[in-house]
Order: structure tokens, then C-alpha cells, then sequence
């Protein structure tokens, strides 16, 4: 029986679109979470914000090219390499009759901050880069009595937007040739739909939990942005347009009671970041 209640330049322009790789797990922040449908409210609101600082350095980087010039000189230690983030997170979950319960949620699953400055021996490799996404998803249930306990089909979809920028220093100027910095920007956007699909089994009397939850890859095959070179001689902006694909992902939880007002849980999460080598 349910509860029922509420809880709340063509070289340049070379240069700036060489392909930049994704390292493993660098780009997942909030990642997929659905453990609200899971609660035993009839309706139930949960927001949260996480905040999460880094602190990560860079020390003895080496220079890939030291012909190229345009890092001579700059430091190769102590560079801070990542910036503090905000991971939010707020969901609506309602139950529909005794068997079916629904889950509508906003959160911002990837996400990075490269912030190393100018003055760093990478300068060219990367001055910024900012990554953000927003992800609106739907995920229902449909239980029903199995043993001492129920069993679950999960199923939903989800829509994701994801918009970045990155700054490098494309060519070191001469002093004459100042106001000019030498910078130039890549700046994208695109947007893609996923789906979702999983499993679960509880037994209430004893708090326990299993649950597969396997969610799809996002194609953003409409990426689109511009390149802007107005910092160097002879530069501009230009359309640029491009496709990825966000990893898909297989993920299983597992929790049990083992003493009144205590809990065991854990889990597993595969991700397939081979979907996501370039940009």
C-alpha cells in the first residue's frame, strides 16, 4: 500500500580546430541519478546543490614543440589547472495509482573547467575551456509483486543541450602589433535526445534495493558554432559545424538494511568514453 503524503587565419584557424581529446571521466559531473522514483511518497520534491573544488595543479609539463615559440619562457609548475562548479539538481516524482510512479528531473550531467590562464607553458594546447550542459528527463516505473518483494521495468527519455567554449594561443605577436592578443575562441553548441531503459527489485521490510539502469548514448549531430580569429592579423569569424556523440552508460546499485537506521549501498557504473576520443 502506498504512503500517502508529500515530501519536498587557415593555419591559425588550423591550429584552434585540432582535435582535443576527452580524457576518461573528465567531462561527468552530476552524471544519471534516478533514486527518486524510487521513494515511497505518493508526491515528492528533492532539489540539491553540490559544490566541488578541485584544486588540481600541473607541475613538470613539458613543451610537445619548443620551436614553435609560443610558450618559451612561460612556467611549467604549480599551474592550477581546474576551477570550482556547481552541480545542481531538482526533481518531481508522483505516483499514478498503486503501480505506476513517474519521475520528471533537471540536472547537468557533464560538464569541465580548464582555467590555466595565459601564462602557462601550454598556452597554446589551451588558455580556457568551459563545458556546460543541461539535461531535462522523464523516467517511469511499472512495479509489480514478485516473491517477498516487487520488481520493477524502468523506462524514460531525456533532452540535452551542451554549449562550450575553448581559448588558445594560436600565434605569440610582436609588440607592434598590440592591441592584438593572439587568442583566438571556439565556441559551441549543440543539442540530442536519450533514452533509458533498466530494472529493479526491492524488499521494503528489509530496506534492500537492486537496480540496472542502462542509459543511451546522446548524438549531437547538429553541433554548430564560430571560430573567432579577430585577435590575430587578418583574422574574422567563421561558421564552423561538427557532430559527437555523449557516452552511453550501464549502471547498477545495490542497498540493504543492516541494522535499524543503518544502510549498505554501493555500485558500479560502466561508461563508454571510446564514443567520445574528439570534437
Amino acid at each position: 500500500m502506498r504512503k500517502k503524503n508529500f515530501g519536498l587565419g587557415a593555419m591559425t584557424a588550423a591550429t584552434l580546430l585540432a582535435a582535443t581529446s576527452a580524457q576518461a571521466g573528465g567531462l561527468e559531473r552530476g552524471g544519471y541519478n534516478i533514486d527518486l522514483l524510487f521513494d515511497p511518497s505518493d508526491y515528492v520534491i528533492d532539489s540539491s546543490v553540490t559544490y566541488v573544488n578541485p584544486q588540481r595543479k600541473l607541475n613538470n609539463v613539458q613543451d610537445t614543440n619548443p620551436l614553435d615559440g609560443t610558450n618559451a619562457g612561460r612556467p611549467s609548475d604549480g599551474v592550477r589547472a581546474t576551477e570550482g562548479y556547481w552541480v545542481p539538481r531538482i526533481g518531481f516524482k508522483a505516483g499514478i495509482g498503486e503501480a505506476v510512479d513517474c519521475m520528471f528531473d533537471y540536472s547537468q550531467p557533464w560538464g569541465a573547467h580548464l582555467n590555466q590562464g595565459r601564462n602557462w607553458v601550454g598556452a597554446n594546447e589551451n588558455i580556457e575551456t568551459k563545458i556546460k550542459s543541461n539535461n531535462y528527463a522523464t523516467t517511469c516505473s511499472y512495479s509489480f509483486d514478485v516473491g517477498p518483494g516487487q520488481f520493477r521495468i524502468i523506462g524514460g527519455a531525456f533532452y540535452q543541450e551542451l554549449s562550450g567554449f575553448q581559448e588558445r594561443l594560436a600565434a605569440e605577436l610582436p609588440s607592434f602589433l598590440l592591441p592584438l592578443t593572439g587568442v583566438g575562441r571556439l565556441d559551441l553548441e549543440g543539442d540530442g535526445w536519450g533514452w533509458r531503459v533498466g530494472a529493479a527489485y526491492e524488499i521494503e521490510e528489509y530496506a534492500l534495493r537492486t537496480s540496472l539502469v542502462y542509459n543511451s548514448a546522446v548524438d549531437l549531430d547538429n553541433i554548430t558554432g564560430t571560430l573567432d580569429t579577430r585577435q590575430l592579423p587578418g583574422g574574422g569569424i567563421t561558421p564552423v559545424f561538427g557532430a559527437a556523440s555523449m557516452p552511453d552508460s550501464l549502471e547498477f546499485k545495490f542497498q540493504t538494511g543492516v541494522a535499524p537506521g543503518w544502510l549498505v549501498f554501493g555500485g558500479v557504473k560502466w561508461t563508454d568514453w571510446s564514443q567520445l576520443q574528439t570534437l
